[in-house]
């Protein structure tokens, strides 16, 4: 997935230096909505695998996130992209950890996802919103080349290389803001989407039985 942000933001910090003659992994790379891969492909890189969880047009190989390592092995990879990802994945500490496991030193990651404030949207679920200072944070570990805002929606954009010297930083205790909960939590229980999709089907029925008139009220209830 991508949206008209992602795409200039790359257009912006992805150089030949990075890609040509390099291996690039795209995670979450089903074209739904746009594709960072011309883009990419315009430096030829030796090799560009997409994976994701279902198969559809940009996919290579079906992957979970959280199985990169287990499939290619460490340290692997020259490039790693993840656009409008992490905040649909349940166990974001697994999959970024293998994004930076997966990644060679000196290897280049590409992130763009969404920050409070950006409204739900299951692909196929939603559970997470992170913020410039929750990447620095989990990317403490990396050298951040570029890390900003989106202009047009509530979201986060960054680029960063993995140093030779590489420690990884431990998130276990690290808290992020759950959609889902309303709150900053350090991991979602099966309850807690339980009750979310329960309190996502009673809102979508009342979104068809009300008058239009209360039908923004009922989109900015916190669930």
């Amino acid at each position: 997935m991508c949206n008209r942000t992602c795409i200039e933001f790359a257009q912006r910090v992805i150089n030949r230096e990075d890609i040509q003659g390099k291996s690039v992994l795209e995670v979450g790379s089903l074209d739904i909505n746009g594709s960072l891969r011309p883009i990419v492909e315009i430096y030829h890189p030796y090799s560009y695998i997409g994976i994701d969880i279902i198969n559809g047009h940009g996919v290579d190989v079906i992957c979970d996130s959280n199985q990169i390592c287990a499939y290619f092995g460490q340290e692997t990879f020259d490039c790693i992209i993840a656009t409008e990802l992490i905040e649909h994945v349940r166990d974001w500490k697994d999959t970024i950890s293998n994004f930076k496991n997966a990644l060679k030193s000196n290897g280049i990651i590409l992130i763009t996802t969404r920050s409070k404030g950006f409204h739900f949207h299951g692909y196929p679920y939603d559970y997470w919103r992170y913020e410039v200072k929750d990447m620095r944070a989990i990317f403490s570990d990396f050298h951040i080349l570029a890390l900003e805002t989106d202009k047009l929606s509530p979201g986060v954009l960054l680029k960063a290389r993995k140093p030779v010297e590489f420690v990884e930083f431990n998130t276990n205790d690290y808290q992020l803001y759950s959609i889902i909960k309303n709150k900053r939590i350090s991991k979602i229980t099966d309850f807690d989407i339980g009750l979310s999709k329960i309190q996502q089907r009673i809102k979508g029925i009342l979104l068809k039985i009300l008058p239009q008139i209360f039908i923004q009220v009922i989109r900015k209830l916190k669930f």
